[in-house]
């Protein structure tokens, strides 16, 4: 696994690399076999460019910038200057270029990120998979053997991060989609509460539920590259394992576990409880209230088909089949649906918050398996929805909640070099997240040691 952002941050500030090594190790990566679809614009022009301006600022260290001039990838969802935002599909293909750039990537050029290209994904963003048929489907890293799904939908982001070929993969997250690649991929993914980080110029999914933020390799780098997308500091408490109390629900975010996942998940139990945690199992049924909430489809459906439906009535043709089948779900949803689904909503967050308000975060696994061979779901669709509902559940439960949540990576007890990545989630309700990244701070410090001894 390459440096983190703060590493490699700590190297250019001292003098051991400046900033044209760390973009050129990159732009290598970007171009190397392992990075295959990870891009649908190349970043190798990209990064030429963006060369001339790091060196210029590798001369003055001291004014480098929260991101210090690396590379960062931008999900095909966020408005670029100059670039069209076509959302990994192809009926966008004749799109107006945006004027400017959208606020989230206007943030991390003036923390001094440097774009690397934009990456892969779902199309319009509504897979957790991460397999595109228009693009190609970018191959997790973690297994050099066998060609596994990356996890979607910000699967290029995942990639290019796990590769290094960026620091940092700027992406959306509207039921998972940069927790469940970056459990897959073995790496940090954040979701913040939505609120926290403007949406204008990124393409919407669910105006309801999307969340900009971004795939790291550590939680420290989660911290602060939320602290540039969001525009604030993060107020970290430092509260040790020790003084935590964590609640793990039973039940349905603990079915179907592949055995190497549920290990994975009692054995960082364990390490948590032996630093001195405080963790309790719960009963949250209210999780399986979400079904008959979203008996009519969801807020998902209702409202990307209020985006694409005079779209999708010209070009369904071109669209990929399984996102146009739950787009066109919103069809039938009525207006009288869609109020009534916003309101079961409100009531069950309040819900929820009140069986929730008594710890520091829920413990869960951010998905139920390891990433699955791409061959197993590529013409199989009975496979791929069976699938794709797996690894969208827990995490979905945190946007329905309008929550914040964190994925991590954990290990067996006995972990093997190659074994697959597995993810622990941790998650609250809305605007705890200074409260969730200072757990798992300590969290991963644990687990890391654990695996390491």
């Amino acid at each position: 696994m390459p440096k983190d952002l703060h590493a490699q941050r700590q190297a250019i500030a001292s003098g051991q690399m400046s900033i044209a090594d760390a973009l050129n190790q990159a732009r290598l990566a970007s171009l190397s076999s392992a990075c295959a679809h990870v891009y649908i614009s190349h970043p190798a022009e990209l990064l030429a460019d963006a060369a001339k301006v790091a060196n210029v600022a590798n001369r003055n260290r001291a004014s480098l910038g929260p991101l210090a001039g690396l590379p960062i990838s931008i999900k095909d969802l966020f408005d670029v200057a100059g670039e069209r935002t076509v959302a990994g599909s192809t009926v966008l293909a004749d799109a107006d270029p945006a004027l400017s750039d959208c606020p989230a990537v206007a943030r991390l050029r003036r923390a001094g990120g440097l774009i690397a290209g934009r990456t892969n994904m779902s199309e319009f963003a509504y897979s957790g998979v991460g397999i595109n048929p228009h693009y190609g489907t970018p191959v997790n890293s973690a297994d050099t053997l066998v060609a596994r799904v990356p996890g979607g939908s910000s699967s290029g982001a995942a990639v290019s991060v796990a590769t290094g070929a960026a620091a940092v993969g700027l992406g959306s997250d509207t039921g998972g989609s940069i927790r469940i690649p970056a459990a897959l991929c073995g790496l940090v993914g954040f979701k913040s509460t939505a609120r926290l980080v403007p949406t204008e110029g990124v393409m919407p999914l669910s105006t309801t539920l999307d969340t900009v933020c971004a795939i790291t390799r550590s939680v420290r780098d989660a911290v602060l590259v939320h602290e540039v997308l969001a525009d604030r500091q993060v107020a970290l408490a430092g509260k040790p394992l020790s003084a935590s109390r964590f609640a793990v629900p039973r039940g349905l975010m603990q079915d179907s576990m592949e055995p190497t996942v549920a290990s994975a998940f009692e054995n960082s139990l364990r390490v948590l409880r032996a630093a001195g945690a405080e963790i309790v199992e719960i009963e949250l049924i209210e999780i399986n209230d979400l079904t008959s909430i979203n008996a009519t489809g969801g807020l998902s459906a209702a409202e990307s088909y209020a985006w694409h439906r005079q779209l999708i009535n010209r070009q369904q043709s071109n669209y990929d089949p399984r996102v146009a089948l739950r787009i066109l779900k919103g069809a039938s949803m009525s207006a009288a649906d869609y109020i009534d689904l916003l309101a079961a909503r409100r009531h069950w967050i309040g819900r929820m918050n009140q069986r929730m308000s008594d710890f520091d975060a829920m413990l869960s696994p951010t998905v139920p398996m390891v990433a699955p061979p791409i061959a197993d779901l590529i013409d199989d669709d009975a496979a791929f929805f069976r699938v794709n509902g797996l690894l969208l559940r827990n995490p979905a439960v945190v946007n329905m909640l309008d929550g914040c949540s964190i994925s991590l990576p954990c290990y067996t007890p006995d972990q093997a070099q190659n074994q697959l990545p597995i993810g622990l989630m941790l998650w609250h309700s809305a605007l705890h997240d200074d409260g969730v990244l200072d757990v798992a701070l300590q969290i991963e410090a644990a687990l890391n040691q654990a695996h390491t001894k």
